[in-house]
């Protein structure tokens, strides 16, 4: 075993049972990365920099390959079901010996760092990687530690081992496919095998702080997140993927906080990451020129982003290996991010929302019920095309807008949100970055630049006290009159040329919220349950 780099820890890969590794490469520097990745043929240099890898057969996410080992010390904590899919601690230990025989006479990488910028709550962690693109993932997602006398006597209290070219065995090891990620929070330790999509090592740190935090009066969140003027005027952006949580915090006119994680403590709002993960696909350079320019960088990865072999030049619009391109990027690459990820209490929180259905406004204030509702809801919808044997838009609920990344029962999470929404008399609003005049199919994808009028008439105030009227089904508060977007846009019923057809659509809505949120209906007060939307006959001048 030979160990190499410009920091090594003297806490070694042989506290993780490593003893027979071929060379360990510890926290190489971005160039250093460059140069192994190109060495290892892992990837391509790109025009003006950046790094083009590609993902294989994973081109997203595996939910299905995630479980969580059932054992004493997190059993009776843990939210189990569908999201949280338990494996028997003898299934874990089995395969950790037969990963950790793998990496012997295997070069191996080692990236030392932390989870969370408030020095007070974040996390020390180790992610030990097969593969030099991943530790250069891991270098641009995380906090990076700079001081090599740190790194030396770094001691992870979490650690990812990522080796994608080792599978499990589904019948001897209980798992699902030859694909894993399993957490063991009793070893606080996460082994991901048969992924190469670099995506599963953030989300797995992510479910280890949304473990770990609440239990401290942390609220962590699936969000991204800016401020205005100063660190006191912060807004929060909640959603899943496609909904615009990095477009809409990348914002010139404030100042980037982070664009996917965070935590909400007693003093204010942190990121957990050091960088950025936006989608890419067809991504326009003027409605998105910051996040444009970071696939222009040195130090960006960039998955499954065509590219011509000849000029090397990429090509954003091209999906013909996934829709979901992705751009791993340190926030240093946003001339407007704050470095420190820090800023005070939250002024607005943001629910976003694609909907394909073509039914929910495109910005209404939420009362605080009904912030807990769609809080605990966490609706998108997936449109046409998106996966296999999808047809027509589909409804997707995901509890808290994150929830395969959420160990705890929901209502933890929103029982938080709550207290500290009304503690600090945050403004929640509900922001549907989907469709208007008809479904996915019919009508048109919102307009980004109403979409960003609105959201600005929310954060500079210009919404608080305007004439609104309530939307029948859902019961939101929707603004009358918005200068620079047309009013008949504001009221969705008003973009359809078939209004009876929209009532049905509407209804139809309804129906699925209602179903989704009988899982939580026993656990929550009868003021949520109130907020729940309601079936109602079509409106006058139908």
């Amino acid at each position: 075993m030979q160990n190499f780099g410009p920091a090594i820890s003297k806490y070694g890969v042989e506290n993780h049972g490593i003893k027979n590794p071929n060379t360990v490469y510890w926290n190489l520097s971005t160039s250093m990365l460059y140069e192994q990745i190109i060495r290892r043929r892992e990837g391509a240099i790109v025009h003006l920099g950046p790094i083009c890898v590609s993902t294989g057969d994973h081109t997203g996410r595996s939910p299905n390959d995630k479980f969580t080992v059932k054992e004493p010390t997190s059993e009776q904590n843990i939210w189990w079901g569908k999201v949280n899919r338990p494996i028997e601690q003898d299934k874990f230990d089995s395969l950790l010996r037969r990963m950790i025989a793998y990496t012997q006479n295997r070069d191996i990488f080692v990236f030392d760092g932390y989870v969370g910028t408030d020095e007070r709550y974040r996390m020390p962690i180790r992610i030990i990687t097969e593969y030099a693109w991943h530790n250069m993932f891991a270098r641009n997602m995380f906090v990076r530690e700079l001081d090599h006398e740190k790194l030396h006597n770094h001691v992870p209290e979490f650690t990812v081992i990522d080796m994608p070219r080792f599978h499990s065995e589904p019948e001897f090891d209980g798992t699902n496919s030859q694909t894993f990620i399993l957490v063991d929070f009793s070893k606080r330790l996460v082994l991901i095998g048969g992924s190469e999509y670099a995506g599963e090592i953030k989300k797995s740190i992510f479910t280890a702080m949304n473990y770990y935090l609440p239990r401290r009066g942390v609220l962590s969140m699936h969000c991204s997140a800016n401020y205005g003027q100063d660190q006191d005027d912060v807004a929060l952006f909640f959603g899943l993927s496609g909904t615009g949580k990095t477009t809409l915090s990348n914002d010139t006119a404030r100042t980037l906080i982070g664009d996917d994680e965070h935590g909400w403590s007693d003093v204010g709002v942190f990121n957990f990451e050091g960088g950025c993960y936006a989608k890419v696909i067809r991504l326009d350079p003027q409605g998105e020129p910051e996040i444009y320019e970071t696939t222009r960088r040195f130090g960006t990865i960039l998955e499954n982003v065509i590219y011509n072999s000849d000029t090397r030049h990429i090509d954003l619009d091209d999906g013909s290996l996934t829709q979901n391109t992705r751009s791993s990027y340190p926030i240093t690459h946003i001339a407007n991010a704050d470095p420190d990820g820090i800023g005070g209490h939250p002024k607005n929180v943001l629910f976003l929302t694609a909907d394909a259905f073509g039914v929910l406004p495109p910005i209404s204030r939420l009362t605080k019920a009904q912030a807990m509702y769609h809080f605990l809801s966490g609706y998108t919808a997936k449109v046409a095309g998106t996966e296999r044997g999808v047809t027509e838009p589909q409804p997707n609920f995901s509890a808290c807008f994150g929830a395969p990344f959420m160990p705890l029962h929901p209502g933890e999470y929103a029982k938080l949100l709550g207290e500290k929404i009304d503690k600090h008399d945050a403004k929640v609003w509900l922001v549907n970055t989907g469709w208007t005049g008809g479904p996915h199919g019919v009508g048109s994808r919102m307009k980004l630049a109403y979409t960003r009028r609105m959201v600005t008439a929310v954060l500079n105030g210009e919404l608080n006290d305007v004439e609104t009227e309530i939307e029948p089904f859902f019961g939101l508060q929707i603004p009358k009159h918005l200068e620079g977007v047309p009013d008949e846009v504001l009221n969705p019923r008003n973009t359809w040329a078939d209004r009876t057809a929209y009532d049905v659509q509407a209804q139809k809505l309804v129906g699925m919220f209602v179903e989704n949120f009988k899982q939580f209906a026993a656990g929550v007060t009868q003021d949520i349950k109130d907020a729940a939307p309601k079936g109602v006959d079509a409106p006058n001048g139908a």
